[in-house]
């Protein structure tokens, strides 16, 4: 049977269609979400934004079953409601479609869409009405895909488009969309920005989280913003600017931009130019990276600003090597480079701190020692066996220099504090002693103590000649930090500010304008 809600499922017209009221939510002790409140209509989409740490990935597992509230009420059309699993979730008709798509790619489209739900007939799959159901699924939504395909011959989008259309199977009142474009090319998002007016149409309500600020004013009616796991606001797009928007992400006053209450400006703004180490120049990688042209001098930090999703971590990744580019080149000390892996980077004098220090970074079941010289062990090592006295020598020396509080060097690394780890990832590279360090969100998740230690050495480091890109979605970090910042907005390029031009309403300004 068809699966299209029809005109007398639609709520009435007295009641959102979704109502979150309170909702709070605690990880021991600390809280994640603290009275947040959210309001949805019949047939439109509502966007969810806010900065990592903001709440949102806990508050979509609680309006789709994952997580229980502490404390707050549901409602669905005015009727509270405990939604204590995904599957009671998709019975009061919400569900996720998440940026991670997760389809059997060795079953077909229609099996996909009706798995576990599948029609029978004698007691076997009746494959003919199955396909037949999918089909109308789809061609409800206007996609020309084939039932019968196989998920795994599609490609990204197709398969986002297959995830969509079993949530519609499912008869559901609202979808949850979260980050979909974040694989898409331009013309894949208009074939979603299509698909989700047709949900609209069908009075289907869409919770659209997406960290790009022309996907939100392309096809969202509201928006809520959480800071901190609290709500900063609702409003209405269509009355509420870019810049007031990036404002409320970031919890700044519009006005304070304007009167320009903190024009605080580099210490490194005077410095004298050093030699060039880098040059990115035009580097492209579609779809989050479009012609960003960087440059790094001996002595020099140089800040990558923007608001997550901006294409501040894609930039990195391409300069190290871990990505690929679709375009533009790459200058080492005035040579070009090409970067087909990290190596390429490690061997012209270059280290990466990552942002995910947990999954990307430390070696959690490992020991402070292995996770120090990891990358030095080629230096520490003859025929294939590690020197364990120069490991020793360079630990003792790094532990001492960084001022790492460890009891012994054999301690496991995970019984660390955030900001000891990362002062060993920082160790991690300076034992190689790179000429250029890329450190992307460098004091994210340590207390101030570590935060004022590790300001500290970088700023060392680039006075005995280092050259630093800095990532961080701190404003007032990059503006201490930093002679110079590059302003990310979508993928774009959109300032490089240097100097007296660094201040906090110049980089709000940029963050919320896109050019190109």
């Amino acid at each position: 049977m068809p699966a299209m809600p029809d005109s007398s499922s639609q709520p009435p017209t007295e009641y959102p269609l979704l109502q979150l009221e309170g909702i709070t939510k605690h990880f021991s002790g600390v809280a994640a979400l603290s009275s947040v409140d959210v309001r949805l209509k019949a047939g439109t989409v509502h966007a969810l934004v806010g900065e990592n740490g903001a709440g949102k990935s806990t508050l979509i597992k609680i309006m789709t079953g994952a997580l229980q509230p502490d404390a707050g009420v549901i409602r669905l059309q005015g009727r509270p409601v405990q939604l204590r699993s995904p599957q009671q979730a998709q019975a009061a008709g919400i569900a996720a479609v998440y940026q991670e798509i997760h389809l059997l790619k060795l079953r077909t489209v229609a099996e996909n869409i009706y798995f576990g739900r599948e029609p029978l007939r004698f007691g076997l799959i009746d494959c003919k009405r199955m396909n037949q159901q999918a089909g109308e699924v789809l061609a409800g939504l206007g996609l020309d895909i084939a039932p019968e395909a196989m998920v795994g011959d599609l490609n990204i989008s197709l398969r986002q488009m297959v995830s969509i259309a079993r949530c519609v199977s499912l008869s559901l009142k609202i979808v949850v969309l979260d980050e979909p474009t974040s694989s898409l090319s331009v013309q894949e998002v208009s074939v979603l920005y299509d698909l989700i007016r047709r949900l609209k149409a069908q009075g289907i309500g869409v919770i659209y989280v997406s960290h790009r600020l022309d996907e939100l004013y392309a096809i969202c009616e509201e928006v809520t913003v959480l800071r901190d796991g609290r709500l900063a606001g609702t409003h209405k797009l269509s009355e509420l600017d870019r810049t007031d928007l990036v404002c409320l992400m970031l919890g700044k006053q519009r006005g304070e931009k304007h009167a320009g209450l903190l024009p605080f400006h580099s210490p490194r703004a005077a410095q004298k130019d050093g030699t060039q180490l880098l040059r990115a120049d035009g580097l492209t990688r579609r779809p989050r990276l479009n012609n960003i042209t960087v440059e790094v001098q001996s002595g020099q930090i140089v800040g990558l600003a923007g608001l997550l999703g901006s294409g501040r971590s894609e930039a990195a990744r391409v300069i190290f090597g871990v990505d690929r580019a679709d375009g533009g080149a790459v200058y080492f000390e005035g040579v070009k480079t090409p970067l087909r892996s990290p190596r390429d980077a490690i061997n012209k004098g270059v280290g990466f701190v990552s942002e995910d220090r947990k999954t990307e970074g430390i070696l959690p079941h490992g020991s402070v020692a292995e996770n120090l010289t990891i990358a030095v062990l080629p230096l520490i090592s003859r025929l294939g066996f590690i020197s364990r006295r120069r490991e020793r020598e360079v630990v003792t020396s790094f532990i001492e220099r960084l001022r790492i509080k460890i009891s012994h060097p054999a301690q496991k690394i995970i019984e660390l504090s955030g900001g000891n780890q990362q002062k060993v990832l920082l160790a991690r590279w300076l034992c190689r002693n790179p000429k250029l360090l890329i450190l992307d969100e460098p004091t994210r998740g340590i207390d101030l103590g570590a935060r004022a230690e590790i300001h500290s050495f970088i700023k060392e480091l680039a006075e005995a000649g280092l050259g630093v890109l800095m990532i961080s979605s701190e404003i007032e970090e990059l503006i201490e930090a930093c002679s110079r910042i590059v302003v990310l907005c979508d993928g774009w390029q959109t300032s490089d500010l240097e100097g007296d031009e660094i201040s906090e309403g110049a980089l709000i300004d940029a963050m919320a304008k896109r050019d190109g």
